[in-house]
């Protein structure tokens, strides 16, 4: 089944989060600062720096086609790996610190980061893992929440496939997602809950906030949240993937389900009530299986293939897909994903190849392609 477009697809953008590493030791180095500053040059405020010095972060415009998300990915990756070689270092997409992640980290002089640290302690210096955060166009911000509740059980199978953190600091974890399970600490982050209205999702907030659980707004880290101040529905649950073309991937799936989920609610579907217990075991499953082995349906309770997760997955966004011109697209790149495999297993067969050294290689290489 191909589709032609009936309809104009809602904007998305992403960001995404990487490591700059050391070229001769392979870890992790603090020239946030330096890289930010001359990548600045060309993405100006697109680019900026994260909690440690070891990070950078940086964003594209709104992109309609998938192609056009696409070139902006690769100029975007590009223009920071220039910085850091000029700085010395090396852009990595990697989610999680393959070697010399040192405690409590380098911090970027931000007044913002120091409160953090002092409220949340440790939970703040084990933050240097790296994420890839999609927003997709809505009409409000109720209805992100409502379509958050329609993504919610997919959240596991985003994190499979774009699982790329099975080391840290020097060891397997024995996951292909650690930084999922480091995220998950937070105590407003992961699955969101399951909201019937604005008005509940403000109320819980605000119990966060006069709680002291929440610094502010800002420290609301679930994996579906509506955007700030952007008319968006922002998805948090992706580690950064390895190569562009699986962020790509991602993206445009990610759009799907929405898209999908926006007829949804508009027809008054308020979403399927999925259990938080199942959700979080189905949360733990993909990060540790990621594409490699089952994961778990939190709405039945059961064990499939990752590759079953996927295809029905795409088969829940398909009537999105269709309308927006992006099933070819998805169908494609989800048969390379499953050939080439997620970064966690490359990162993986680069071990085997050479060590620990031999992943970082892997990903630096990986990371403009």
């Amino acid at each position: 089944m191909t589709g032609t477009g009936h309809r104009q697809p809602p904007l998305l953008g992403v960001e995404e989060e990487y490591l700059l590493v050391d070229p001769r030791t392979r870890a992790v180095a603090p020239a946030a600062a330096e890289v930010v500053f001359r990548a600045a040059a060309e993405l100006g405020d697109d680019v900026s720096h994260e909690f440690t010095l070891y990070q950078v972060e940086a964003r594209t415009p709104p992109c309609g086609a998938h192609a056009e998300l696409l070139w902006e990915l690769r100029r975007m990756r590009r223009v920071l790996a220039e910085a850091a070689r000029a700085e010395g270092v090396r852009l990595a997409a990697l989610a999680a610190p393959v070697l010399g992640a040192e405690m409590p980290p380098p911090c970027s002089p931000d007044d913002r980061y120091v409160r953090g640290s002092e409220l949340y302690g440790t939970l703040y210096e084990e933050q240097t893992i790296c994420a890839m955060h999609v927003h997709v166009e809505v009409p409000d911000r109720e209805i992100a929440l409502l379509v958050g509740n329609h993504l919610r059980p997919w959240l596991p199978v985003v994190i499979s496939m774009a699982a790329n953190s099975p080391y840290w600091s020097g060891r397997d974890s024995g996951h292909q997602s650690w930084r999922t399970l480091a995220w998950g600490r937070w105590p407003v982050a992961g699955p969101p809950p399951y909201f019937t209205s604005l008005a509940d999702y403000d109320g819980l907030v605000a119990t966060l906030l006069e709680s002291g659980v929440l610094m502010d707004t800002g420290t609301i880290f679930w994996d579906v949240r509506p955007s700030r101040h952007l008319p968006t529905v922002e998805i948090r649950a992706a580690d950064v993937p390895l190569s562009v073309r699986d962020t790509a991937l991602v993206a445009v799936m990610i759009r799907g389900l929405v898209g999908t989920a926006l007829d949804a609610v508009a027809a008054g579907d308020p979403g399927p009530v999925v259990s938080p217990a199942l959700l979080r075991a189905a949360y733990w499953r993909a990060a540790r299986d990621g594409l490699a082995g089952q994961g778990l349906d939190p709405v039945t309770g059961r064990t499939k293939e990752a590759a079953d997760l996927i295809r029905a997955m795409g088969g829940y966004a398909q009537p999105a897909l269709v309308e927006y011109g992006d099933l070819p697209t998805v169908i494609e790149g989800v048969r390379r994903l499953t050939d080439t495999g997620n970064g966690a297993m490359r990162q993986r067969a680069a071990y085997a190849r050479g060590g620990l050294t031999a992943v970082v290689d892997e990903v630096i290489a990986g990371t403009e392609t």
